[in-house]
């Protein structure tokens, strides 16, 4: 359907922290001559729910996505069915991403596209054609106050009995005012909407002094359901968290108490991730947030008596971008298993229509985070379309000298700090495994452009060596805070560099575009020589830094002949041997270890890493009985503990462990190894994939002195099966081509 530039807003004021201006309502009245099909467009600046005679045909929350409006503005296409006689168009409207005043730690109270929220619409119904104009009536919704970040405020004294069904009196309601056409390209929205996944109960509620602590058993995303008998006029108030310190809600690590010269705190504290419900008095009273979500655990429920502190008060409404499942991966070890269930979730919590860095404090867009965690995700998840969408964000917002901002979308925070190769990094990566494991060529055609300006844009900031220290590095340096890292930033930017330049002549190969990938491969290959000619010492095959990050990104990152690779292996378990085989790296060092050991035949090492209980580990996390991932391994939480950049972890899991390794080559979507690394310390593993040609199984388990390696595949399938660490096939062969069956598996002891 075409769709009209004819937006509409209910007032020119904005909500500010000093002043609150209620989510309006809008209402249309109009007749048809027979009950008939109608077709609905709408596009929204902020959010919005849609209702067509009292019913709400909204595809989901927070619709239509979280955009900057003067990149994109995304329309819902609707079918509704109309009745005979007078039909009624309603829509409430929230500030979404159009007006975010508590983002001011990102300056989105300064974003240049701030306003009040806006749409348009347009139904058509054979000859029958309703737009958006100033004859759409509007009045205050009870929604008094909505923050995508902080939360919603509803006062039931303010409803409005059938305000968007037939029969309503809007009389005294005002008329809509029309509003500027948003900069933005407004296009269909394609990623999955954001649904209600699961229903969970509280597991516990305690007394507190401050109130009536509700406990979930889970740190999810998503709001409370409220369902309350109280009295009118009382204000109950719903204060979420994930974090409790000495048995009290923590607010202080879900968000940012220092400020600018003190003047958000004082605001901030009172109202950071709170609902707040103000009862008619009316009966049994249900309340759902309808434009915001909250990253928590626990919520600290104030203003309700004893009598109200039931377990029916609250329901968890876990929510998340509707994903479908595409793998697993399954053990009998227990560490293992809950570090799967942590990243899993962690994943589905931060991942909103494209993937955040946390659902509490932030929930930003940030680019490194999506970009490390791109494979693990989408070996669980098909999330190929919503990366695709949310890619067409970050290419809209590439500036004029190609830079692209850390987070996406901004308001322009972003270019200054908090980028550079390695968070630049997802203008290739996710494109790369979309292609990988999905065969989705469109995503990479659509960045293209914005590649090849990117690499022309690095080429800009380059030193006197032709090297690369402008942004972020090893980010979350295990047992520090904030920029301490050890790995020196002109190593990691530079290898990243050299990454990025790798897979986009790769990417640009596969779409015939032969000129680019070669201009892409001599980028490559200059920082890939500086790098060698500079920072590398010959000597003892070390990588400047002295640290395993920079050792095990240069292997990884094929920094390092065939020659020289041992060697530098060598200093890499050095490292690790110094450290008492504990893991010292950032997110970068942490996202290719595992791979690393593994390709070396230390996988027994590489579990041992992760799942020894004393810290630094991932099985510390598990062990202080956390059921979410960390955004820094430290001895005590801080910050999110909700975070999903260091799950890679999982991507080991299936590939080495499990033995799933699909397309290893990235160019071969029939192509699939089983490479089972047998640990001498696990019993059991199993993962499953469902490529675009079926589902294909690797799983394998100890029986006496053998191995039973069980593999299945589909038609179409090729690859070869060829056990690690040190097992062979109870025949003596070392490999075998690819074919469904059961396999017997011994210790090669020749």
């Amino acid at each position: 359907m075409n769709f009209p530039n004819c937006f509409i807003k209910a007032t020119n004021e904005f909500t500010t922290n000093e002043k609150f201006v209620a989510a309006p309502f809008f209402r249309k009245v109009f007749t048809t001559d027979i009950a008939a099909d109608a077709q609905i467009s709408i596009a929204a600046c902020g959010f919005y729910k849609l209702f067509v005679n009292g019913e709400n045909v909204t595809k989901g929350a927070l619709a239509p996505y979280i955009s900057n409006p003067d990149d994109i503005v995304y329309q819902d296409d609707y079918t509704v069915k109309l009745k005979k006689g007078e039909n009624v168009i309603g829509v409430i409207l929230g500030n979404g991403f159009k007006n975010n005043s508590t983002g001011w730690v990102w300056e989105f109270d300064r974003a240049p596209f701030r306003a009040a929220p806006q749409f348009a619409l347009k139904l058509v119904c054979g000859d029958i054609i309703i737009e958006s104009d100033q004859s759409f009536k509007t009045a205050p919704s009870p929604i008094v106050y909505d923050d995508y970040r902080f939360g919603e405020h509803y006062d039931a004294n303010l409803e409005l009995d059938g305000w968007c069904n037939t029969g309503f009196d809007d009389s005294v309601w005002c008329n809509a005012l029309s509003a500027p056409t948003p900069r933005g390209e407004i296009r269909i929205c394609e990623a999955e909407p954001i649904s209600v996944m699961r229903e969970l109960k509280p597991v516990s509620i305690a007394k507190t002094d401050d109130g009536y602590l509700y406990d979930f058993g889970e740190n999810c995303a998503g709001v409370c359901r409220l369902n309350i008998s109280g009295t009118k006029g009382q204000r109950i108030e719903m204060q979420h968290g994930e974090l409790l310190i000495d048995g009290k809600l923590d607010i202080k690590y879900i968000w940012f108490p220092y400020n600018e010269n003190g003047k958000h705190w004082e605001f901030d504290q009172q109202y950071v991730h709170k609902d707040i419900y103000t009862c008619s008095g009316k009966g049994t009273e249900i309340y759902t947030p309808s434009f915001t979500y909250h990253g928590f655990q626990y919520v600290l429920v104030t203003g309700i008596t004893e009598a109200q502190a039931t377990p029916e008060l609250l329901t968890y409404l876990v929510m998340n971008s509707k994903l479908k499942e595409c793998g697993k991966f399954t053990t009998s070890n227990k560490t293992l298993t809950a570090l799967q269930d942590m990243t899993t979730r962690s994943v589905l919590a931060n991942f909103y229509y494209f993937p955040t860095d946390c659902p509490q404090r932030e929930k930003n867009g940030w680019t490194a985070d999506a970009a490390l965690s791109a494979e693990h995700t989408l070996l669980k998840f098909d999330a190929s379309v919503s990366y695709r969408e949310w890619m067409r964000n970050v290419c809209a917002a590439q500036n004029t000298v190609g830079a692209i901002p850390g987070i996406v979308p901004t308001g322009g925070w972003g270019f200054k700090w908090g980028n550079g190769p390695a968070w630049d990094c997802v203008l290739a990566v996710l494109p790369f495994f979309s292609y990988k494991y999905r065969g989705d060529k469109q995503i990479i055609c659509e960045s293209t452009a914005t590649m090849v300006k990117y690499l022309h844009y690095l080429t800009t900031r380059n030193d006197q060596n032709g090297l690369l220290e402008i942004g972020l590095g090893d980010w979350c340096q295990i047992g520090a805070r904030y920029e301490k890292v050890k790995a020196p930033l002109i190593v990691t930017d530079t290898i990243m560099a050299i990454d990025i330049a790798d897979k986009i002549a790769l990417l640009l190969d596969e779409v015939d575009m032969p000129a680019q990938a070669s201009f892409a491969r001599d980028i490559a290959a200059q920082y890939r020589n500086a790098f060698r000619k500079n920072l590398i010492d010959f000597n003892t095959m070390t990588i400047f830094g002295d640290c395993q990050t920079c050792q095990a990104m240069a292997i990884y990152y094929n920094l390092l002949t065939d020659d020289e690779i041992s060697v530098a292996f060598d200093r890499l378990l050095e490292f690790i041997r110094a450290a008492d085989d504990h893991l010292d790296t950032g997110v970068l060092g942490a996202r290719v270890m595992f791979h690393v050991l593994s390709s070396f035949g230390y996988s027994d090492l590489a579990l041992k890493m992760i799942v020894r209980p004393d810290f630094p580990s991932y099985g510390y996390i598990v062990s202080k009985g956390f059921n979410t991932l960390w955004e820094r391994i430290s001895p005590e939480p801080y910050d999110s503990v909700n975070h999903h950049f260091w799950g890679d972890i999982t991507s080991w899991f299936v590939k080495a462990l499990a033995g799933l390794d699909y397309n290893p080559n990235a160019n071969d979507l029939t192509h699939v190894d089983i490479k089972p690394h047998i640990v001498d310390t696990l019993n059991d593993a199993s993962a499953y994939y469902d490529s675009n040609l079926g589902r294909i199984e690797s799983s394998w388990i100890k029986e006496n002195n053998y191995v039973k390696l069980t593999v299945k595949t589909p038609h179409g399938m090729h690859g070869v099966i060829v056990p690690q660490n040190g097992y062979i096939f109870v025949d003596g062969t070392k490999e075998k081509p690819l074919s469904s069956g059961e396999y017997t598996l011994v210790k090669n002891n020749g």
